[in-house]
């Protein structure tokens, strides 16, 4: 392949990159969740080191994905890394679930006046084990 045509490959992949990320900072932000961390935390003083962790984060997730990166952090480092990676899918899934209001149309049409925390901690349960079966089992 010649090499102008690697160029703009380069290119279009990089924007394309660009792209796909600025959407994902955005659908962030539209959520609410880096506000909301702040918020319950009473940490609204420190935004910019929310917003900087998480571009970091991406960062540094696209390099170890694209550049296939091993990290020798050895079980305890990728315990550690998946409860960390848990919590972000978790505040995600929560986030999603808020914003297009699931749980107050689901209560209602369900009629259900009483139980609602524990029906949020055993859906939170059943992703747990859930979770757990998949990884550790490999189902």
């Amino acid at each position: 392949m010649s090499s102008w045509k690697q160029v703009l490959m380069a290119a279009v992949g990089l924007s394309a990159g660009i792209g796909v990320a600025g959407g994902v900072f955005a659908l962030i932000i539209a959520l609410g969740i880096v506000s909301e961390f702040a918020d319950q935390t009473r940490t609204a003083r420190h935004i910019f080191w929310y917003e900087d962790a998480v571009s970091a984060g991406a960062i540094l997730g696209n390099a170890i994905s694209v550049y296939q990166i091993v990290l020798p952090l050895g079980q305890v480092g990728a315990g550690v890394f998946g409860l960390f990676s848990g919590v972000f899918v978790g505040t995600w899934a929560m986030a999603l679930t808020e914003i297009v209001n699931i749980v107050p149309i689901f209560t209602r049409r369900m009629d259900l006046r009483r139980g609602l925390g524990l029906m949020i901690a055993s859906m939170a349960a059943g992703r747990t084990v859930g979770s757990f079966l998949y990884y550790y089992f490999r189902f």
